[in-house]
């Protein structure tokens, strides 16, 4: 039988354990699409799809609501009948945004739940970890949940893998062209996370904005003390500080200008700018110094490209609303639910493409033809069988009161030199089907 590969602890890949028939893995070579080992995790009336998400630590704030999101989706999905008479089983593992527990909870996964996919598992850093061994073992690694290129920049080597969001290299793209448009003199500094998303982000910006730049500052993801990369960029003269961060650096940035007197333009990519979320850690960090609530990033600039809890008359959003109020657990709808969402309802497009015969190339195959579906996403996917790449573009938006005010139109590129453009598809204007359900 087709050795498995374990993920050990630390998150390197090595073939520390052999499971025989297990049925975890892939086809074997030789064996024909649709037997036993190509539908793992799907029985004639279930699919049993995973993820990884930090529902503990310090990366928990937001994104352990996502999968509450997805699951609030699936279970409206799942009254509704399913999708070609099978219900949607989702398992989420909870590795605290740390690499070294998110092979093993992968590993839990694929080998001990036999999962037919991954779906939406979140983070560079940890993703990275375990994103080899899911395409050894040919299991669709669908929609992870970070905008890095490694997810969809070369399907020969990732066949399984694709990404969703904006790419952070087209992010950084649109963020520096808007920049540079509109703020021409300005010095830019940026304070970025020191691993693919800053790397990815920093890339785009610098072909806009590469003679703007007079400081770059990075942080570890973990240590909280930001106040030597904060103090760099004020005695550098930036006055606007471009950020590629998770939401916790967006509130002590903020909070550290604050003690500091330095107030330059502030603005973050779409990871990092909830302003619900951002407030409430503003508060919290401060202990109740600094006034939370959703204008504390007033004035801020960010992107987006699915509409938020602030855009309540979009139908998408109305749509998420009702699922939520029939089948969310407590608390309220947020844009990380929203999030979580607009990732499982791309799933069930793919699933209901894939039709009745169900196999994990099967759905690969599905997910590549969604280049063109209608969806919450405001721009298109760029899904084929040359690129995994997810959503093309975003628009920039300024935030006042917790709602984005649209600074340009929705915007479409790629990476590299790609030119940016209005997006011409109108897939911004897309709604929901009456069902809430892909048909």
């Amino acid at each position: 039988m087709k050795r498995h590969t374990w993920v050990p602890a630390v998150g390197t890949l090595c073939a520390a354990l052999v499971l025989a028939g297990c049925g975890a893995g892939g086809r074997e070579e030789g064996d024909e699409p649709g037997e036993e080992v190509d539908t793992v995790g799907v029985t004639d009336t279930s699919v049993k799809i995973g993820a990884h998400f930090p529902l503990t630590g310090v990366a928990a704030p937001g994104y352990s609501e996502i999968p509450t999101g997805a699951q609030a989706y699936f279970d409206y999905v799942n009254a509704a009948g399913g999708i070609n008479g099978r219900t949607i089983e989702y398992v989420v593992k909870d590795d605290g945004y740390d690499p070294s527990k998110t092979g093993a909870v992968t590993n839990e996964l694929v080998l001990d739940e036999e999962i037919f996919a991954m779906v939406g598992g979140l983070g560079t850093p940890t993703h990275r970890t375990v994103v080899d061994f899911l395409n050894e073992e040919e299991v669709p690694d669908l929609f992870v949940s970070s905008g890095s290129l490694q997810w969809g920049d070369d399907v020969e080597a990732k066949p399984y893998t694709f990404g969703w969001q904006t790419d952070y290299e087209s992010e950084g793209k649109i963020i520096g062209q808007y920049v540079a448009e509109n703020l021409p003199d300005a010095k830019v500094g940026l304070f970025l996370q020191d691993d693919d998303f800053g790397t990815d982000g920093e890339k785009g910006l610098r072909q806009f904005l590469d003679d703007q730049i007079v400081s770059v500052q990075r942080y570890t993801s973990g240590n909280t003390e930001v106040a030597p990369q904060v103090t760099a960029l004020q005695a550098d003269g930036a006055d606007v500080v471009i950020g590629f961060n998770t939401p916790s650096y967006t509130a002590l940035t903020q909070l550290t200008a604050l003690g500091l007197g330095y107030q330059p333009q502030w603005v973050y990519s779409n990871v990092g700018s909830d302003p619900t979320l951002v407030g409430g850690l503003l508060a919290q960090f401060s202990e109740g110094a600094v006034e939370g609530g959703t204008d504390a990033l007033d004035g801020v600039m960010t992107t987006e490209y699915i509409a938020g809890v602030d855009a309540a008359d979009d139908p998408w959003v109305q749509l998420w609303q009702k699922v939520w109020d029939e089948h969310g657990a407590d608390g309220e709808l947020t844009n990380y639910r929203i999030y979580g969402m607009s990732q499982a309802y791309a799933f069930v497009q793919a699933l209901a493409a894939a039709g009745e015969d169900l196999t994990r190339d099967g759905l690969v195959e599905a997910v590549e033809g969604l280049g063109d579906a209608e969806g919450p996403q405001l721009a298109p996917f760029r899904y084929s069988a040359d690129s995994h790449l997810g959503i093309s573009g975003m628009r920039v938006v300024a935030l006042r009161g917790g709602v984005g005010e649209p600074k340009t139109p929705v915007l479409v590129t790629d990476i590299g030199d790609a030119a940016i453009e209005e997006d011409p598809s109108a897939q911004a204007e897309d709604a929901p089907p009456e069902s809430g359900v892909p048909e």
